[in-house]
């Protein structure tokens, strides 16, 4: 029996921007894939490293929450316990948007955004397992993300019944901790691209080079392939 491959995945910055500055230049999409059958225990351990480092068990951790204080353990021990766990891994996919040129190559920013998805959720797929994809709910149109989502992952594999990606779905992030930790994941990413020496935030700093520290990458280039635990593909735009 094939088994059953659940994708939580996010955003940072996906929207055109008119006017880029630092704050919004760098989109970062990602996700966390977890075995179906060890996601139980997987929640059930973050809840334990919650309760136990001064955060509620049902709290939500996010990438703007990261701030200098007690709460901080909490968030590195979780961190860590990504790194430390062989059920996890990690994909996210970077673009510069100064290096987009949407006219130049008849497309649109949807479009693009598309395109985007496939390339950072098609790395994890593999024909010989089953996948659920878990999407946090951003509008009122993601309903049409999701559609369309599915449709070009399954044209790409050729599963026109559906049989490796069951389905593509929304969820709200608060609900569901693998997502919490994509998004501080895909936090870290964005905010060593936007500040490659040093931002404001202490706090975001440290998180960033704890990131840096166990993946071994600097997250700042596209990582191999082949990186099965962390991997990162930093989009190039043609010149």
């Amino acid at each position: 029996m094939k088994q059953l491959i659940n994708i939580y995945s996010d955003e940072s910055c996906h929207l055109e921007s008119a006017n880029i500055t630092s704050e919004n230049r760098f989109m970062v999409l990602g996700g966390i894939a977890c075995p179906d059958d060890k996601k139980q225990s997987v929640f059930q351990a973050i809840k334990k490293l919650k309760s136990e480092n001064g955060l509620q068990r049902f709290s939500e951790i996010k990438w703007i929450k990261v701030s200098s204080g007690a709460k901080f353990s909490a968030y590195e021990k979780i961190i860590r316990y990504f790194f430390e766990s062989d059920m996890l891994y990690f994909r996210a996919v970077v673009i510069d948007k100064k290096q987009l040129q949407h006219e130049l190559f008849n497309h649109t920013h949807d479009q693009f955004y598309y395109k985007m998805y496939w390339q950072m959720l098609e790395w994890f797929i593999e024909p010989s397992n089953r996948y659920h994809i878990y999407l946090d709910i951003k509008d009122t149109q993601g309903h049409i993300k999701v559609k369309k989502l599915h449709e070009v992952l399954c044209h790409s594999h050729h599963d026109f019944n559906r049989d490796v990606i069951e389905k593509i779905q929304e969820v709200h992030s608060h609900e569901i901790a693998l997502m919490q930790i994509a998004d501080v994941l895909i936090g870290a990413v964005s905010y060593a691209n936007r500040y490659p020496e040093g931002g404001k935030s202490a706090a975001k700093n440290e998180m960033v080079e704890l990131v840096k520290k166990l993946s071994g990458f600097s997250l700042l280039r596209s990582t191999s392939l082949g990186a099965r635990k962390f991997n990162l593909f930093c989009w190039e735009g043609q010149q």
